[in-house]
C-alpha cells in the first residue's frame, strides 16, 4: 500500500475521508469477528497465510485454502488477502487466489479499492484478464479501474478495460475522469488513446479543472498539445 500511497497521493487526497473512514470502521468490526473463537491452530494458520503472501508462496496458500482457510480473511491491517498480494507483487499467490472458487473479487480494501483497480494500476494485464473473467466490476462506482490504468499509463490495460465496456468518462466522487488522470499522471500515449476512443475533452471536475488543466499542471506538454488539438473546431 505504501507504494500506491507514495506515488499517487493525489488520488487519495481528492477522495475525501468520510466514506473511507466508514469502510475502515466496518473492516475493523469484521476483523474483530474473525478473531472471535480463534483456536491456537487457527491463529497459526492465519500467520502462515499472510506470511506466505509476503513471500509469494502460492503452494502454502493453496494448502491452507484446501484445509478450509477463508481466502477473504482480512490481514491485521485490514487488507483483503487478494489486495495484499497485488500490493506486494506476490503474483503467484494472486493467481492462486483469483482462481479459488470462493474468492470475492470485488472486495474493497480500506481505501475503497478493488483488486481490479490495483492490478490495473500496476499494469498487470494477465491478472486484469483473470479478474475480469471471474466477474470483477469494470465500472465500480466512484474511482474505477480505468482511472487507475490511465493514471499509471498502462495502454494495454486501458484498451482491455474499454473492450470490456468500461465507461470512458467515468467520474470520480469529485468529477475527475480517466482522461484527466492520464493527462496529469500518465503518458501521451494513453491520453491519445482515450481521445481517439471518444473521451469528452470538455468535461470539468468539481474544482473547475479540465483535462487540459490537468496536463498543464502535471507538466505534460505533449498531452496538453493533444488535448488542445482535440478542442479545436473541426473544419468543414
Amino acid at each position: 500500500m505504501s507504494l500506491i500511497m507514495n506515488n499517487f497521493n493525489f488520488i487519495h487526497w481528492i477522495r475525501g475521508s468520510g466514506s473511507i473512514k466508514f469502510i475502515q470502521y466496518l473492516n475493523f468490526c469484521l476483523l474483530s469477528l474473525v478473531f472471535v473463537g480463534f483456536s491456537s491452530a487457527q491463529a497459526q494458520s492465519y500467520e502462515q497465510f499472510f506470511r506466505a503472501i509476503e513471500f509469494d508462496q502460492a503452494e502454502t496458500v493453496e494448502s491452507l485454502l484446501k484445509r478450509g482457510f477463508d481466502p477473504n480473511t482480512p490481514s491485521p491491517d485490514l487488507q483483503p488477502a487478494l489486495s495484499l498480494a497485488l500490493q506486494k507483487d506476490a503474483l503467484k499467490v494472486a493467481e492462486a487466489l483469483i482462481a479459488w472458487p470462493t474468492i470475492q473479487v470485488n472486495q474493497l480494501n480500506p481505501s475503497a479499492e478493488t483488486p481490479l483497480m490495483l492490478a490495473a494500476l500496476k499494469g498487470r494485464l494477465r491478472l486484469v484478464e483473470q479478474l475480469l473473467a471471474r466477474g470483477a466490476d469494470v465500472n465500480k462506482t466512484g474511482w474505477t479501474p480505468l482511472h487507475y490504468a490511465a493514471t499509471s499509463g498502462h495502454a494495454e490495460v486501458v484498451k482491455l478495460l474499454l473492450e470490456k465496456h468500461a465507461y470512458i468518462d467515468a467520474e470520480s466522487p469529485n468529477g475527475t475522469t480517466p482522461l484527466m488522470m492520464a493527462a496529469h499522471y500518465g503518458n501521451p500515449g494513453v491520453t491519445k488513446l482515450l481521445l481517439e476512443e471518444g473521451a469528452d475533452v470538455k468535461l470539468k471536475n468539481q474544482f473547475g479543472l479540465s483535462a487540459l488543466d490537468f496536463a498543464v499542471n502535471g507538466q505534460h506538454p505533449e498531452s496538453a498539445a493533444l488535448i488542445r488539438a482535440a478542442l479545436r473546431p473541426v473544419k468543414r
